[in-house]
Parts: C-alpha cells; sequence; structure tokens
C-alpha cells in the first residue's frame, strides 16, 4: 500500500461492500473521506479505522458499558449457562 489515498472502489473491495454502500457511509460520516473534484477519496491513515483493525476509544467505551450492563442484568443467567 504505497499509495496515499484510495478511491471509493478500492474501498468498497477491501470491505466487500458496494460503491454504493461506501458512498452512504461516507455520507453517514462512518467512513473519513476527502472530497476531490466530483470523488471522494479516502485517506490512508483511516484506512485500519475503516477496516476495523482499529477500535477508537469512543467504540471502546460504548463496548465495555454494554458488557457491564449486560453482566449486571443478566449475570445470574451467563453463571448457569456456563455450567452446561
Amino acid at each position: 500500500m504505497d499509495k496515499d489515498f484510495f478511491s471509493t472502489s478500492e474501498v468498497a473491495k477491501l470491505l466487500g461492500i458496494s460503491r454504493i454502500a461506501v458512498f452512504k457511509k461516507i455520507k453517514s460520516g462512518a467512513i473519513k473521506a476527502r472530497r476531490i473534484g466530483r470523488n471522494f477519496a479516502v485517506d490512508k491513515k483511516d484506512l485500519p479505522e475503516v477496516l476495523g483493525s482499529v477500535l477508537r476509544e469512543d467504540k471502546k467505551q460504548e463496548i465495555e458499558k454494554s458488557v457491564k450492563k449486560t453482566v449486571k442484568e443478566y449475570g445470574e443467567t451467563l453463571k448457569l449457562l456456563g455450567k452446561e
């Protein structure tokens, strides 16, 4: 990966989704992209986050909060299931 930017087609191939899905993710803010003329380009430094190999701190906190809530609400049930 010696490129600095990737096209929406290249990102779609990396993610295994359509270009339209990539555009929707860009529009929603799920994928950071730079507009270059009529096209979008994804910066190489943002690829790990896009590909899911890096969890942002806010996502880590959200997951931790969800786990704590699940354990609090279903702790006894989870213990029983673990014994089976």
